[in-house]
């Protein structure tokens, strides 16, 4: 277990120290709240769900007389109060087990129960000093990191310019990026606070590498700052960065907003898609600069979608989709013949047009800002992944959405319109540009059902497997033109798409 200590000065820090407290746990934490009558056990509790529910003015009563008060917010609560426990088997009867297992369990006097709480708990000891409090926070150290973490932000906002800002969760991703909207105290619009600390490494894979250098995934947040300046250079509208920390990963950006390219139900708006198909034709009709300068003696190098990092991400279809799909491991020769095919095909995008690719050109980060006009209705966020590459790749990004199914027509408009854009600004060979969208909508998918395998069985997020049977359809249509007929001739023998005959 480890241990570190804080100062809170005054009423007004516990409360903001409860408001940190609550970006930084998670489901199955268990945070014990020691102190005497009167420490600040309860102000802590007050903060932290309000904090959590999004709403200052939450009633909070007190779990004295009932025990426990549950609360249903973005992760549910249970307020324990243990001052009043005749017995720690109690404990069962109260649910707590069952509370634990589903959200987050405050208690505040865990003494009276101290044999029947996890050992691996979270414990926050109240002390009184002069007008403030002392608290002392002891548990696991990757709980104590995750504390830290949040406190270092606060630490990052104060030393920014914005102290006593609120925060609140906005959203986290499937990589380890968080991020919060920030009202400050001088009541201009809210900002957006990106989290993005230093990838750890991984295991190595190929040639000393592991996976994110073999895929050119950003590991710091330097690419993030570096694509922004130069799509906010080229007149697109990306965020601006209004102040920022590269060591620590800390950036505090422009908020474009919140409404998205879908509707409320969840399902594709024509016209903001097709916005997104003429603002990708723009972007690749122009030639990119590569390298960016970020800060002194810091320049990013936008790196190539090359061969390797093609390769280990299709490299994910075969190592967790098929052993999870049919129970067996790919033998040698499957492999070897999987590769020989994509080989052959990256070998075929040698006459590929390249430009700036975003990466991730889809649903969760398109933004609409219906009050703008033209291209500026387009926010684009999430893109320290770009790369120079096949142009064809961010338009297969959009028109087979990862998160959200584009029937045939809509996708044939979209490829309609990114063409028909694309003529207006120079030659343009649809041809050769099909062929290539076919290709890379076949890797991207390819490796798709690898990370929703991955997410699963290594990340524990299995949600992301509602994604599977769209990734497959999309993977199947993208293997229709005769350049890919070795890889779907080899995903059926595999087991991973069935054969025309079986339809």
């Amino acid at each position: 277990m480890q241990s570190f200590e804080r100062l809170l000065q005054d009423e007004a820090a516990t409360i903001e120290f409860g408001e940190d407290l609550a970006l930084a746990l998670k489901a199955g934490d268990c945070v014990g709240l020691s102190g005497d009558l009167g420490a600040g056990k309860s102000t802590f509790a007050r903060a932290f769900l309000r904090a959590m529910a999004h709403d200052a003015s939450l009633e909070v009563p007190s779990p004295t007389f009932t025990l426990v008060q549950s609360y249903d917010l973005r992760i549910p609560v249970a307020h324990f109060d243990l001052y009043r426990l005749a017995d720690a088997s109690e404990l069962d009867e109260l649910g707590f087990d069952e509370a634990l297992s589903e959200g987050i369990c405050l208690v505040e006097w865990p003494e009276k129960a101290e044999e029947a709480l996890p050992t691996d708990r979270i414990t926050l000891s109240f002390t009184h000093e002069d007008e403030g409090r002392h608290v002392r926070l002891t548990g696991p150290e990757a709980a104590l990191e995750r504390i830290a973490r949040s406190l270092a932000i606060r630490a990052f906002l104060n030393e920014v310019g914005h102290p006593g800002a609120r925060r609140r969760h906005l959203s986290g991703d499937a990589s380890v990026r968080a991020y919060e909207r920030i009202h400050t105290a001088d009541g201009e619009p809210a900002k957006i606070l990106m989290d993005a600390a230093k990838h750890k490494p991984g295991p190595i894979l190929q040639d000393g590498k592991y996976y994110q250098q073999l895929a050119y995934i950003a590991e710091d947040v330097v690419p993030f700052v570096a694509i922004s300046t130069l799509l906010r250079k080229r007149g697109f509208a990306a965020p601006a960065i209004y102040a920022r920390d590269l060591d620590q990963g800390l950036l505090l950006i422009e908020d474009l907003g919140s409404q998205g390219i879908l509707d409320a139900d969840g399902r594709p708006v024509a016209e903001r898609y097709m916005e997104g198909a003429r603002l990708l034709a723009r972007l690749h009709a122009a030639p990119t600069e590569r390298d960016i300068a970020v800060a002194d003696g810091i320049v990013h190098h936008i790196p190539d979608f090359d061969r390797t990092a093609m390769k280990i991400e299709t490299s994910l279809l075969i190592d967790w989709y098929l052993p999870w799909k049919r129970g067996l491991a790919a033998s040698e020769a499957e492999r070897n013949d999987y590769f020989a095919i994509w080989d052959r095909l990256i070998d075929g995008l040698g006459s590929a047009e390249r430009n700036l690719l975003l990466r991730d050109f889809h649903s969760p980060n398109i933004l609409w800002r219906p009050e703008r006009e033209g291209l500026d209705r387009i926010g684009i966020i999430d893109f320290q992944d770009a790369m120079i590459g096949p142009t064809a790749y961010d338009v297969a990004s959009l028109v087979q959405d990862a998160r959200v199914t584009i029937g045939p027509e809509l996708a044939d408009r979209l490829l309609g319109a990114y063409g028909a854009e694309r003529e207006l600004h120079g030659a343009f060979d649809q041809t050769s540009f099909l062929r290539d969208w076919h290709i890379m909508a076949a890797q991207r998918n390819c490796k798709l059902a690898g990370i929703w395998v991955r997410l699963k069985e290594r990340d524990g997020k299995p949600g992301y497997l509602k994604h599977m049977p769209r990734t497959l359809t999309y993977l199947q249509h993208a293997l229709t033109h005769e350049v890919l007929t070795p890889l779907r001739d080899w995903c059926i023998k595999a087991g991973i798409l069935a054969s025309e005959s079986a339809n």
